[in-house]
């Protein structure tokens, strides 16, 4: 390996399918969905009612006093980032705080923290509105934490660009540790915006489906019958790591981060390009940035919402920048869409598939869109030797990611 090689030595996450990456996976291979009715006394009002909610509480993760200054974005971000750090054997390690970075970003941040202390203020008056206010609804408020508690002091990123997210800290953190600012990079994505605003701005948008009969079978890639996404909340957090750093303290590696490509729309603040022109810029970037050939990415966790018009724009992207011979999942059929922590989920997906040999199904596709020309793993995990996949994360405003990971 040259020494710009950037290899993943943790992994953490807090999701709607468990509170780790181990009962995360495993639910992902059973094809487990975490979408379930909500029980808030707004919901009933709402005409939105399904979400992916956290499948353990964070409330008995964290000190209770510390729960009181973090957004609930900021608590899981600790949890999934102090996992990640443990996984990566690095609490010993004697790592040099001033060659750690972070790279954490969240699609909308401390929106419900906002909302609350708004209601607070309304009812109540200022003096009851917390003092914590500020830094729980702070954008970089997630970011910041993990580098506070990790004592990173090689710079603390906060990535924001909506549903690619998760996916563009990665890349940043990639472009971090080649340009030789940090060894060690704890890069990722957090989301916890479950709330009555923000769901009735998507259902308002006709986004979200609506299928609240039927939670689990709601978020239905590629499916005839999808109508829309469901949110999800979580975090996803990586260990990414300059290979010789890695191999000299005798770390277990996952696999290596290959190549990135980001790529902008400039087309429409929600709508894909018409062509998925970016999105193929993207995945092509990606591939030249990895030094692999498009017939070596044999599988692709793919953005997929189950939106009528997104899911088969990224198929006709694919097919374009990748041709036909990839197979393609999509786990947000069981996490629901976790927004700005959605591509650093499946980048763990990625990362488990090539590890293990195994490909997480798209559930609830029963019935297949006509234009589906790809295959998919449908609603059955399948075993299948994969040396390099590629994770997509497109998000509103144009923001097309392509990352690529590889067997070490």
């Amino acid at each position: 390996m040259s020494r710009t090689d950037v290899v993943v030595t943790g992994l953490g996450a807090t999701t709607p399918l468990g509170g780790d990456v181990t009962s995360t996976w495993d639910a992902m291979l059973a094809g487990r969905s975490g979408v379930s009715a909500l029980t808030q006394e707004w919901a009933g009002q709402m005409p939105v009612r399904i979400a992916a909610q956290l499948a353990v509480d964070p409330a008995g993760l964290l000190d209770r006093v510390k729960l009181r200054r973090l957004d609930r974005s900021e608590a899981i971000a600790l949890i999934a980032a102090h996992q990640a750090w443990a996984d990566a054997g690095l609490a010993d390690s004697g790592l040099d705080p001033e060659r750690l970075g972070v790279s954490v970003g969240s699609g909308i941040g401390g929106a419900v923290t906002l909302l609350n202390q708004d209601d607070i203020l309304e009812k109540s008056g200022p003096r009851r509105v917390s003092p914590h206010t500020v830094p729980m609804l702070m954008p970089n408020g997630p970011a910041a934490w993990v580098g506070l508690e990790l004592g990173a002091q090689a710079g603390v990123h906060a990535v924001a660009s909506a549903c690619a997210t998760g996916a563009e800290a990665i890349a940043l953190g990639l472009d971090m540790i080649r340009a030789g600012r940090a060894d060690v990079v704890v890069a990722g994505g957090t989301e916890a915006v479950i709330h009555p605003l923000p769901m009735a701005g998507f259902a308002s948008m006709r986004a979200m489906s609506t299928r609240n009969d039927d939670p689990e079978r709601a978020s239905r890639p590629w499916d005839k019958g999808r109508d829309g996404f469901v949110l999800g909340e979580g975090a996803g957090i990586v260990v990414l790591e300059r290979a010789d750093h890695a191999a000299a303290r005798g770390a277990r590696v996952y696999a290596r981060l290959a190549g990135a490509g980001i790529t902008s729309d400039g087309y429409d603040i929600v709508q894909p390009h018409p062509e998925g022109a970016g999105a193929i810029r993207a995945i092509g970037k990606a591939i030249v940035d990895a030094d692999v050939d498009r017939q070596d990415i044999v599988h692709v966790n793919a953005h997929a919402t189950s939106t009528p018009v997104g899911d088969m724009a990224e198929v006709v992207a694919l097919h374009k920048a990748l041709g036909d011979h990839p197979v393609l999942t999509a786990t947000k059929s069981m996490t629901g869409h976790l927004l700005g922590a959605a591509g650093a989920l499946e980048s763990i997906a990625t990362i488990l598939t090539i590890r293990d040999g195994v490909i997480p199904p798209t559930v609830n596709l029963d019935d297949p869109d006509d234009g589906l020309d790809l295959e998919v793993v449908a609603n059955k995990a399948r075993h299948m030797d994969v040396p390099a996949a590629l994770n997509n994360s497109f998000g509103f405003g144009g923001h097309n990611v392509a990352l690529v990971f590889t067997r070490v």
